[in-house]
C-alpha cells in the first residue's frame, strides 16, 4: 500500500515538474516574440524617421537650388562670374583680331570675352569697295550702333581690360561704341589694340574713350596679321 502510494505521488509530481517546464517554455517564448516584435517596430520607426528627415533635407537642398537659380536669372543674363583681374574683349569679323586677342589672354592668364553681332557680317557686308555694302553705311554713319548678341558680361573684380578690333575705314567698327556706351570702367585701366593691313591706330583709341566716358584709357597699339607671341608679348611688358 505505502509503495502505492509512493507510486502515485512520485507520479503527481512528474507531472507536475512537466507542466511547469511547458509554462516556462512558453513564458520565454512569449518574451522573446516580445521583444523581438518591439525591436523591429523599433527599427522600422527609426527607418522612417530618417527617410523623412532625408526627405526634408532634399526638399530644402532643392527649394535652395531653385532660389540660387532664380537670384541668378533675375539679375538679366551674364557670363559665368569673372575670377581674373584682366579681361580681353574683342571683335573680329574675319579671325585676324580673335588671334591677337587669344594671344593677350593667354600671357596675362586672362578671361576673355568676344563681342558677337545680333546679326553677323556677311562677306558682302565687309566688301569695303562697296559703297552700299553694310560696313560701309555704318562707318559713315557715326551714330549707327549695331546691336550685340553675345551674353551681357560682369565686369565685377576687373582692374585691367584690353579692347581689340580690326580698323575699319580707318576707325573702330560702330559695334565696339555700342560697347564701350553699354558698360561702366570706373576704376579700370582700358587697354585698346587693333588689327590693320596698313592702317595705323589713327583716332580710334580716343574715339572709344570719348564714347565709353569712364576708365582710364592708354594709347592704342596697332598689330598686323598673326603677330608672334614675341612680339605681343613685348608691347604688354612695355605697359607695366
Amino acid at each position: 500500500m505505502k509503495r502505492t502510494l509512493a507510486m502515485l505521488t512520485a507520479g503527481i509530481l512528474a507531472l507536475g515538474l512537466a507542466a511547469c517546464g511547458k509554462s516556462d517554455n512558453s513564458d520565454t517564448k512569449a518574451t522573446s516574440q516580445a521583444a523581438t516584435t518591439a525591436t523591429t517596430k523599433a527599427t522600422e520607426a527609426e527607418t522612417e524617421k530618417s527617410s523623412e528627415a532625408t526627405t526634408e533635407n532634399a526638399g530644402s537642398e532643392a527649394k535652395a537650388s531653385e532660389e540660387t537659380t532664380e537670384n541668378t536669372t533675375s539679375e538679366g543674363t551674364t557670363t559665368a562670374v569673372p575670377h581674373k583681374e584682366v579681361l580681353v574683349v574683342y571683335f573680329s569679323a574675319t579671325g585676324t583680331t580673335k588671334d591677337v586677342a587669344e594671344k593677350i589672354a593667354a600671357i596675362e592668364d586672362a578671361d576673355l570675352y568676344e563681342i558677337v553681332p545680333a546679326e553677323p557680317y556677311s562677306d558682302d557686308d565687309l566688301n569695303w569697295n562697296d559703297s552700299e555694302s553694310r560696313s560701309t553705311k555704318e562707318q559713315n554713319d557715326s551714330s549707327a550702333r549695331p546691336k550685340i548678341g553675345s551674353d551681357v558680361i560682369s565686369l565685377e573684380g576687373y582692374t585691367k581690360v584690353y579692347v581689340g578690333y580690326p580698323i575699319w575705314w580707318g576707325e573702330e567698327p560702330r559695334i565696339l561704341d555700342t560697347f564701350v556706351e553699354s558698360y561702366n570702367f570706373d576704376g579700370m585701366t582700358m587697354i585698346p589694340f587693333c588689327t590693320s593691313a596698313s592702317s595705323g591706330v589713327g583716332r580710334s583709341d580716343k574715339n572709344l574713350e570719348k564714347h565709353a566716358g569712364s576708365g582710364t584709357w592708354l594709347d592704342g597699339k596697332r598689330f598686323g596679321a598673326g603677330p608672334s607671341e614675341d612680339t605681343v608679348r613685348s608691347w604688354i611688358e612695355g605697359l607695366k
